[in-house]
């Protein structure tokens, strides 16, 4: 074939916004190859990149055009002949350099190409048109043609920020960020009181602590299962993929006589079934831990019951305490009732005692005065 490929990287690819001439709009939904193409027999230079079977970048390189570096990481052309802008977005500041070197090199080829091709019209053509040619040549233009101008015939009103986009016009890969939610149970027991007050004040702190922990695990256990479905939907396409993919490196495999640009094709679909394949154990691997905090979950549902069935039976106990204690209390009442009564009874005795003592003593006296007189 006349065309082979002299250098290639791998990038993201983006297109200017038709409509807002502001914003870029990815082509490619990840970093693709991007290779420059030299065709011996037309003396061209082409910047071609594929997704898939789909052409995104076919673009000849002119010696009107200027690749730009707008960030450390990304860089951009105008394509007059395509009527667009497109930009690169590469891994790292060197691979961007090298793109853009290759490009300087490839525009100054093209450029020398150019110059070599009008001096050979200028050769076959005739002398009263030789004049004219040559102060074309000297000139930058080519005969019959309109002088273009030196940044291409698209000239995009973009401005670094423009072309970079805002924060929120970069596009970048989300991060699912999983929130998990343990739950612990309370292992602080206070010791058993016989006042019920104490006893109700600590098993309503625990009951209160087993509502929060019901609350975490049920938050737990829904989250948990509407990863296991996302994940399972994922792995379902994710396989999907590969087996479609695996398919078509097969078809291309079966297919004679294959250009090189059929063989990069298959070697970025089999790295794409690599990465496909990471992902899927990458995927197995959280599906297996999601299906670990279900069965923790479960454990911590167990010992929840197993603490509420502990928290029934002592308040069983603690309402046949209270009826033992109102039973004491009444009989310490009616013992005190009785000790009152008894007290009075003595100091009724007493007072009796007392009175008839003093009558002893006087009819001793008397006795005694009448043995005296006697």
């Amino acid at each position: 074939m006349g065309e082979q490929p002299i250098f290639s990287t791998r990038a993201h690819v983006f297109q200017i916004d038709p409509n807002t001439k502001k914003n870029w709009v990815p082509t490619s939904k990840h970093a693709v190859t991007v290779s420059y193409f030299f065709d011996s027999t037309r003396n061209v230079y082409r910047i071609i990149s594929l997704d898939g079977s789909k052409a995104i970048i076919n673009s000849t390189i002119t010696p009107n055009m200027t690749f730009t570096k707008t960030s450390q990481k990304f860089g951009q052309w105008a394509d007059s002949r395509a009527n667009t802008v497109y930009g690169l977005g590469f891994s790292s500041e060197s691979h961007l350099a090298k793109f853009a070197d290759k490009f300087a090199e490839f525009k100054e080829a093209a450029r020398l190409a150019k110059e070599k091709s009008q001096e050979k019209m200028e050769l076959t053509s005739t002398p009263s048109q030789g004049g004219a040619v040559k102060r074309n040549v000297l000139s930058g233009n080519k005969p019959g043609k309109k002088k273009e101008s030196a940044t291409g015939d698209l000239q995009s009103p973009l401005t670094p920020e423009s072309i970079n986009g805002t924060d929120d016009d970069r596009v970048t890969p989300d991060t699912p960020q999983h929130t998990e939610v343990r739950a612990e149970p309370s292992q602080n027991a206070l010791p058993f009181s016989h006042s019920s007050s104490s006893i109700n004040k600590h098993w309503e702190a625990e009951l209160a602590a087993l509502k929060g922990n019901n609350a975490k695990l049920t938050a737990a256990l829904l989250e948990s299962t509407a990863n296991v479905k996302q994940w399972k939907q994922q792995l379902a396409a994710y396989q999907e993929e590969a087996e479609r993919l695996h398919k078509r490196v097969t078809e291309l495999e079966c297919v004679s006589g294959q250009t090189t640009v059929i063989k990069s094709q298959k070697t970025e679909l089999n790295q794409t079934i690599e990465e496909l394949e990471l992902a899927l154990k990458t995927k197995e691997e959280e599906l297996e831990r999601l299906k670990a905090e279900v069965e923790s979950a479960n454990e911590f549902q167990s010992q929840k019951d197993s603490l509420a069935q502990k928290l029934q039976d002592t308040e069983s106990r603690n309402q046949s305490l209270e009826a033992q204690l109102s039973d004491l209390e009444q009989r310490l009442e009616s013992n005190q009732l009785e000790r009152e009564a008894f007290r009075k009874s003595l100091r009724s005795l007493l007072e009796l005692l007392d009175s008839k003592i003093f009558e002893l003593t006087e009819l001793r006296d008397t006795l005694a005065k009448l043995l005296e007189g006697s």
